[in-house]
């Protein structure tokens, strides 16, 4: 193939899809989101079971569109649930491939590395990830939750954080780490992110529902009713997690977790569903509110992104309230793949920027 030697392998897997990105440099080649259905993923009793299933599809997709593996300078694959980790790029070794398959914690992005290891087996070839889920560079005084038993994790939407914080940089015709920012991935879940002259110093918890509650997750819950019902012996562990994770939030107020279907709902007069769209909104606008204090009023922009933020409503109602703080920039969608591209161009030009895992 011509300029083989910039073609860029992009994976970032999701609960039920593995999206796929082919890019020659930081130019976007093919991109395909290949699906699996509850029919497909059945027989796997675990996430970390589905390394050849998915490695599979991903090669049958890269011979349909007349490519080989070969054809590859490097695979960029999501960051899974590691060790704690500073942001940047890391190749794909063996202590993080045995931490990828030991993690306690299941997630799909734990896939990715795993995936472009198995791909790149018998290649002259690396495979790399960047700015995983679990970038941690929270202060020191974040750190402590109010018990000891309970010491604080950074896990959050690192990769398109960091993404649309650059571009929103370089528009400015800044530097990422000349700036303080407000980073809001509005997906699924989300997490609002304090980011001090480029690292991310406050973050809530999104994977385990910490923060505003969203489409899928409560969010914050009073404690004590939460203890209660944990020992009121009506509901196993694994249906009280999915309340707080999977089926809170929207889902569990309106049965949804689609945000066109609450926006329809709004339009036809609900009155109950603009009344939960309109709190989510609040608690996220909160969340922004309380990370200004963080950053010491020295806001220079707030940035909405994710898939949720094509939601005008939200976006509207969050801009609005926060207008005192800083401009509210909107980036809807996410697109790592692009992020994860753009990794990859770094590393080919310089092996030296990535760091040792």
């Amino acid at each position: 193939m011509e300029n083989t030697r910039q073609l860029i392998l992009v994976i970032n897997p999701g609960s039920t899809s593995t999206k796929v990105g082919i890019f020659n440099g930081s130019e976007l080649v093919l991109e395909q989101n290949l699906h699996h259905s509850n029919e497909e993923l059945a027989p796997f009793d675990a996430i970390i079971e589905q390394i050849e299933f998915r490695s599979v599809l991903i090669q049958e997709f890269i011979t349909k569109n007349n490519y080989s593996l070969a054809d590859f300078s490097v695979i960029m694959a999501r960051g899974g649930m590691v060790k704690p980790l500073t942001a940047g790029v890391y190749e794909v070794n063996e202590a993080m491939i045995h931490d990828l398959k030991n993690t306690p914690k299941q997630h799909a992005s734990n896939l990715a590395g795993l995936i472009a290891n198995d791909l790149i087996k018998g290649l002259d070839m690396k495979a790399y990830i960047a700015d995983p889920v679990v970038v941690d560079e929270l202060a020191d005084e974040a750190r402590l939750t109010g018990h000891p038993l309970f010491p604080k994790a950074s896990i959050f939407h690192a990769l398109n954080q960091k993404s649309v914080a650059k571009r929103f940089a370089k528009e400015q015709g800044k530097k990422y780490e000349e700036l303080n920012l407000i980073v809001a991935h509005l997906g699924g879940g989300v997490s609002v992110g304090a980011h001090k002259k480029g690292r991310v110093i406050e973050v809530n918890q999104a994977l385990d529902g910490d923060g505003p509650f969203s489409p899928e997750r409560s969010g914050n819950l009073p404690m004590g009713d939460v203890i209660k019902m944990a020992y009121s012996g009506k509901y196993t562990e694994k249906e009280l997690h999915s309340m707080i994770v999977g089926k809170g939030g929207i889902s569990a107020y309106l049965d949804t977790n689609d945000m066109r279907v609450v926006e329809d709902l709004i339009a036809k007069g609900d009155k109950k569903a603009q009344a939960v769209l309109t709190a989510m909104s609040y608690q996220i606008a909160k969340e922004i509110g309380a990370l200004s204090v963080v950053l010491e009023g020295d806001v220079d922009g707030i940035i909405l992104t994710g898939g949720v933020a094509y939601t005008k409503y939200l976006t509207n109602y969050i801009a609005h309230k926060t207008k005192f703080i800083a401009k509210t920039t909107v980036y809807a969608g996410e697109d790592e793949l692009l992020a994860l591209a753009q990794n990859g161009v770094a590393v080919l030009a310089d092996p030296n920027v990535s760091l040792v895992y």
